[in-house]
């Protein structure tokens, strides 16, 4: 009984197979990864940030919009490396040129940074969504680990790209009156122009291809990103958030119970360590001038909300505690524990006036879950920064 013979990359004569419908979900997806990985550093560097950046304070959304834009491109993203990985799978048949040779080493190079690449963003797709749902069922860090896969994504994509720009340069634009066969390796057939087989092959043609992976696309982004746009909040099916359910309107990630935080009682006392050392009760900070601003909560996670909040501006309790210009502040909460018990606002945001420790949030007295008794609130910053259960100020030199 003869045997079957394996498939060899020349079993794939559909034109969806074609490298110009590779370069061009190459292009899509591309786009969505510089996206992601963009505002993903912005991100990064907003909780980590160095000491030669300076993180602006406005506009006072941007974090708002850049992170919402972080996990809607990866969530689009997944849909788009689908339909690439499947136009170009047909590779995985490729014959390795035979003896060894220059070229036999350069292709497996190749196929080891495609190896990389594809594991790597698959990798980074896979815990980033988990992430949007606070799920961490591994033993690595995830913010450390995120980060890394993305510079590791970034270099096999650059790899990848200087293999294989001839080929993209060949196929990134097409006329109908184009016929001649594209350049591809002299080792293997041919392949036809991607019009010149019959859709009858694969029942698609390339074009349907491509509507059908810009609807996919476009309906897992619609369906994710009212987490952020709240006009698409009805509709956000795939969003594992519903930014306006919560206390006082507002989602919570981290509740007092999860911080080890207790209501605190008639003693609690906030105090600022300052050249001039200063304490309030609670009932002192109400009586304190209050201010206003409207400013979005916006997590990692990607949800957002905007809400009103009341409190004083950090830059008036540096002036009552005589606070050197342009002073760092540590942050200190009551919470046991944790990445973000204690964070910094740099002097571009504690001179901000825009940014409070806030007492009040949509016209009543912060949820214990939102911060009881006072937080932190703060323009483009991320939620995690926007410190809760805060009892302690230290001005830094």
């Amino acid at each position: 009984m003869k045997l079957p013979q394996p498939p060899t990359e020349e079993s794939f004569p559909s034109p969806l197979h074609h490298p110009r419908t590779a370069t061009v979900l190459g292009r899509w997806l591309g786009v969505a990864i510089t996206i992601c990985f963009l505002t993903g550093l912005f991100s990064h560097f907003q909780q980590a940030t160095p000491g030669w950046l300076v993180i602006p304070s406005r506009p006072a959304s941007l974090y708002r919009v850049t992170q919402g834009l972080h996990v809607l491109s990866g969530i689009v993203s997944v849909p788009l490396l689908l339909a690439k990985l499947w136009t170009v799978y047909p590779k995985l048949f490729a014959k390795l040129p035979w003896p060894p040779s220059r070229k036999a080493l350069g292709t497996v190079l190749e196929r080891g940074s495609i190896l990389v690449l594809v594991s790597a963003l698959a990798l980074e797709l896979f815990i980033g969504f988990l992430n949007t749902l606070q799920w961490y069922p591994w033993p690595f860090p995830f913010k450390e680990t995120h980060y890394a896969l993305a510079w590791i994504i970034i270099g096999a994509l650059l790899v990848h790209l200087a293999v294989k720009l001839p080929l993209i340069l060949a196929n990134w634009r097409r006329t109908p009156a184009d016929r001649t066969p594209l350049p591809h390796d002299p080792a293997r057939t041919p392949v036809p122009p991607a019009d010149s087989l019959p859709p009858a092959i694969t029942g698609l043609t390339r074009r349907g291809l491509f509507r059908t992976v810009a609807g996919a696309a476009s309906l897992v982004g619609i369906a994710s990103i009212g987490q952020s746009v709240p006009a698409f909040g009805p509709i956000a099916v795939l969003s594992p958030r519903k930014p306006n359910i919560g206390p006082q309107g507002l989602p919570v990630n981290r509740t007092a119970e999860a911080a080890g935080v207790q209501p605190v009682d008639a003693t609690w006392r906030f105090t600022i360590k300052a050249p001039t050392p200063l304490s309030y009760s609670l009932a002192e900070l109400q009586a304190l001038p209050q201010s206003h601003s409207a400013l979005p909560i916006a997590c990692v996670e990607g949800w957002s909300q905007g809400a009103h909040w009341e409190g004083i501006r950090i830059r008036d309790l540096l002036s009552l505690c005589d606070a050197p210009p342009n002073s760092h502040l540590r942050v200190i909460s009551m919470e046991k524990g944790g990445f973000y018990a204690t964070t910094e606002l740099p002097p571009n945001f504690t001179q901000d006036p825009l940014t409070l420790l806030a007492l009040r949030l949509n016209g009543a007295p912060l949820a214990l879950d939102h911060g009881y008794p006072a937080r932190i609130i703060a323009p483009n910053r991320p939620g995690v920064l926007q410190t809760k259960w805060v009892h302690r100020l230290e001005v830094l030199q």
